[in-house]
């Protein structure tokens, strides 16, 4: 029997490369008749990144000024998301509904990742991958490479062209 892929995660760092991963998910979801659900992460300010923030700013200032750019960031990614539905699929309208959901949540991306492909149950994640340095790689890991080997699911990876940008996104 042929996998069904009614549901897919699309896993985003909103990057320069973002539009062109999302067209793979794009193309899966249409093929399928399935739902886009665009997953991104923001890392949080380490505990020492925090303490010096607060230096100059209270608490409160901080986490309120946190929460106006994770809405902004949200915000910036359905409408990077809407404009390629509205370039990629012209006047069908079934295409440009695709997107289910935008999630947007501070933590490690290929935690938040894996855990989002767990609640929605997805049956396919899509995400980017760049060039890294063999020493990058090693010291640091990448989040394509985590969720790759820790996922149950199958992972798609579309390799972004060096030097790729779209202008506009």
């Amino acid at each position: 029997m042929l996998p069904q892929f009614k549901k897919i995660l699309y896993a985003t760092g909103m990057g320069p490369g973002a539009p062109y991963v999302f067209r793979y998910a794009l193309a899966m979801a249409n093929q399928h008749d399935a739902q886009i659900i665009a997953v991104s992460a923001l890392e949080p300010l380490s505990t020492f990144a925090q303490s010096l923030v607060e230096l100059h700013i209270s608490h409160e200032q901080s986490e309120q000024i946190h929460g106006t750019a994770q809405a902004r960031a949200k915000q910036q990614l359905r409408e990077r998301i809407a404009r390629l539905c509205e370039k990629e699929c012209a006047t069908d309208l079934q295409c440009t509904q695709r997107v289910k959901e935008v999630r947007i949540e501070e933590g490690q991306p290929a935690q938040i990742v894996l855990a989002a492909a767990k609640e929605y149950a997805v049956d396919l994640i899509i995400m980017g991958a760049h060039r890294h340095t063999v020493i990058g790689d090693a010291i640091l890991g990448s989040t394509t490479h985590k969720v790759l080997h820790s996922a149950s699911q199958p992972v798609l990876v579309v390799r972004i062209p060096e030097g790729f940008h779209e202008e506009g996104f």
